[in-house]
């Protein structure tokens, strides 16, 4: 039976007990109800001059948002692991629960429109991605963020696409996503210490199968470096310079699940980086669930 209004506020109002039973009782009553009561819990913040009471509150939510957020990429996981910039977003929420997602899309449209408007139907692969990197690092000036690398704004989206900078990841997300929107099979690559991408042979490549070995890479990207294109002998002389065994993993597509465990792993170093206990533990979680 659901909880009425008055019986809400009565439940909040039990938040400031001094009794911790009957605290923890409460709390995880709220807890239950999940994102649904969170407007609820901002309005008795406001109206309060308790101090433990809106500090209880403020925990609250945020354990809320947590724990909506690890169901939202559970979801993500089993029924939208096809759209990598939802993804994205999930995880961009976890620091800035109130972006805009709708400005996001707009964002990607407008440079999606751009590069559209260069392209013809007789231009290589090589000059597709050559109209790519011209758009993307000349006209509107993305760049790797070299100067503060292990930056947390680097591994999150709306942040990449405000600054024009971003880590290895981030970028190529950015890159690989209009680049599908484009019909251009470009997919992620993911390489010990850095992340690139792959221009898949089109005559060879399954979009539901971009796994299956026997596919084979026309070439390769680094949207951190501009867009550089490279072949399969420059990864092999990144592993040996980092004394990696050789594995096909290496040179192949992988899923965009792997490009949301690794965007949250990145941050999870981000933070541990500095210090931030709490932020790491809650990205655990999140990657936990997945």
């Amino acid at each position: 039976m659901d909880t009425k209004p008055a019986d809400l506020k009565a439940l909040i109002q039990l938040l400031e007990d001094d009794d911790a039973a009957i605290f923890e009782l409460v709390s995880d009553k709220i807890r239950t109800l999940g994102k649904s009561i969170i407007p609820d819990l901002e309005d008795a913040w406001s109206k309060s001059f308790h101090p433990i009471l809106q500090q209880r509150i403020e925990e609250l939510i945020h354990e809320i948002h947590i724990n909506n957020l690890v169901d939202e990429l559970k979801l993500w996981s089993v029924l939208q692991q096809h759209d990598i910039i939802a993804g994205a977003l999930i995880v961009a929420k976890h620091q800035y629960p109130d972006l805009n997602e709708t400005d996001v899309y707009a964002t990607l449209n407008k440079l999606k429109r751009s590069i559209w408007l260069e392209l013809n139907e007789d231009l290589t692969s090589l000059e597709k991605v050559n109209v790519m990197n011209q758009v993307l690092f000349d006209t509107y000036l993305f760049k790797g963020n070299t100067g503060n690398y292990h930056a947390p704004a680097n591994s999150y989206l709306h942040l990449v696409l405000e600054n024009k900078k971003g880590n290895p990841l981030l970028l190529s997300v950015i890159y690989m996503y209009l680049a599908q929107q484009l019909d251009m099979p470009v997919y992620g690559v993911n390489l010990p210490e850095h992340f690139v991408l792959a221009y898949m042979d089109e005559s060879d490549i399954l979009k539901e199968a971009i796994n299956d070995h026997e596919t084979k890479a026309l070439f390769y990207i680094n949207p951190f470096s501009r867009g550089n294109i490279f072949n399969r002998n420059e990864i092999d002389d990144f592993l040996g310079k980092l004394k990696m065994p050789v594995q096909p993993a290496y040179y192949e597509p992988c899923s965009n699940l792997d490009i949301i465990k690794r965007m949250i792993r990145n941050l999870i170093f981000s933070y541990h980086k500095s210090g931030n206990t709490e932020k790491v533990a809650e990205l655990e979680k999140m990657l936990a669930c997945l």
